[in-house]
């Protein structure tokens, strides 16, 4: 297989330090990532981590975790590391970014990911969902507008944290990213961009330099994305929920 699933595992999170490693259902955070990751079945999994208590998580699971530098600026920093480490044969034309926060992240969203970048022209890809109810107004909650080239598709055209576009609808951005190879070279070694900076949101330095990035728009529910500790709680009663409903 030519795609490599990248999981950017950093301990120290600023808003919740350690949040890879917290338990959901007896398992670290990561742990049900990683398992995502490999039901997706599209390619080989790695996780990149800057310890070696998360590296040897995955290793007891049977997994490949590298260990990159700590003091790496972003996730996509952490996983071009860890593929130029990996990847010394050159093997992998589609690089994806699977953020190690989305414990519950359905393998349908990671095929997406891969499936717009491998039939198009864009240098990268993402996805998004439809917000049904409030959370539109969050500054947490990123809002991609889309040029749709289909009903369910199309071109990013920015991302933000404000309302937009005028009068709705709003998307919610899903933190997966699918990256030819050549792509991911090119965006880790442009600087910084001013859009990125006022936003925080490093996506928008691939649009100030004319990159391009597909988007689908899935009829699923946003995967939840644990930032905070109200997040993760909401994560084990999502997880408790499955596992009742199960028996």
């Amino acid at each position: 297989m030519d795609t490599l699933i990248i999981i950017p595992a950093r301990l120290s999170s600023t808003r919740l330090p350690g949040k890879i490693m917290e338990d959901i259902g007896g398992q670290p955070m990561i742990v049900h990532v990683y398992e995502s990751a490999i039901r997706a079945r599209i390619g080989d999994v790695i996780v990149a981590c800057d310890n070696n208590e998360v590296k040897n998580v995955i290793n007891e699971l049977g997994g490949t975790a590298i260990l990159t530098d700590p003091n790496l600026p972003s996730g996509t920093d952490r996983i071009y590391a860890a593929w130029k480490i990996f990847d010394v044969k050159q093997k992998y034309k589609y690089i994806i970014n699977l953020q190690g926060d989305l414990p519950f992240i359905d393998p349908v969203f990671i095929r997406e990911a891969d499936r717009i970048v491998k039939e198009s022209d864009y240098d990268i890809s993402t996805l998004a969902t439809l917000i049904t109810d409030e959370s539109y107004k969050l500054s947490s909650t990123v809002k991609p507008v889309i040029s749709f080239t289909s009903s369910k598709s199309g071109k990013a055209l920015y991302f933000s944290r404000s309302v937009i576009p005028y009068n709705g609808p709003y998307y919610n951005h899903v933190g997966i990213y699918c990256f030819k190879s050549e792509s991911l070279e090119r965006f880790v070694n442009l600087p910084q961009s001013l859009l990125e900076k006022t936003e925080k949101l490093e996506q928008l330095r691939a649009l100030e330099n004319n990159m391009t990035i597909g988007i689908s728009v899935l009829d699923k529910p946003s995967p939840i994305s644990i930032d905070t500790a109200s997040d993760l709680e909401r994560a084990r009663q999502y997880y408790s929920s499955i596992i009742n409903k199960s028996n």
